[in-house]
């Protein structure tokens, strides 16, 4: 137990870093593997390389490359198995983040809204409004006495106007009647044009007789 204690600085605990503090540190830690990672895969593709190079002139060159390219391969593998798992932390702490800022402003704002209220009171409130509107009524009838003219003389009976508005009416409609009766319907001019008819001819015994007449009348003449 004593051994451990050494190794991480004795029983005293440390205070725990802050999420921001613990997703910087995660963040930077991605970056320094990521350059791991590129200088691996610089390695592994030299040691390819060399290893191509030497295939047939130095048989024992070759096989040192290769067996260097699978180390380095297998370092890289563990990278990156490690940049996922510190990836998946680092995501987590963000959404854990997210949700102790959103928590603290809605208890902030619960807070404030509780301090706005601390000073009403449900029925005090209710108490007002109920003032508020009888004043609403008030006010009202004082606007309808001030409007209606009574303190003038008004002293008209609605009904009996009524009534003359009736009988005017009723005049204005048997006047109309009376126009309507004594209008005398003329028939219409004819439009078109009467041609003129013209004498019977008269039958030839007409003819003849009147030429009988008229030579008798010339002989007694002579």
């Amino acid at each position: 137990m004593s051994f451990f204690s050494n190794l991480f600085g004795g029983s005293k605990k440390n205070a725990a870093p802050t999420a921001s503090e613990a997703i910087q540190k995660l963040r930077e830690t991605e970056e320094m593997l990521m350059k791991k990672q590129d200088f691996l895969e610089k390695k592994i593709s030299s040691e390819i390389m060399t290893a191509k190079q030497n295939c047939s002139k130095n048989k024992r060159a070759a096989i040192q490359a290769l067996k260097r390219k699978k180390r380095y391969e297998k370092q890289l593998q563990q990278i990156d198995g490690t940049l996922s798992t510190i990836e998946m932390q680092r995501e987590a702490l963000e959404s854990a983040n997210t949700n102790t800022t959103v928590l603290q402003t809605m208890k902030n704002a619960a807070d404030a809204l509780k301090a706005a209220h601390q000073h009403m009171d449900v029925d005090q409130v209710h108490d007002m409004m109920d003032d508020i509107a009888e004043q609403q009524d008030v006010a009202k009838e004082i606007s309808d006495a001030i409007s209606n003219p009574v303190a003038f003389g008004q002293d008209v009976d609605e009904d009996e106007l009524e009534k003359e508005l009736e009988d005017l009416e009723q005049e204005a409609l048997d006047q109309e009647l009376l126009n309507v009766e004594g209008t005398d319907t003329l028939p219409e001019v004819p439009t078109a044009t009467v041609e003129p008819v013209a004498p019977a001819k008269k039958t030839k015994a007409k003819d003849a007789e009147d030429d009988d007449v008229l030579k008798q009348l010339q002989d007694w003449a002579t």
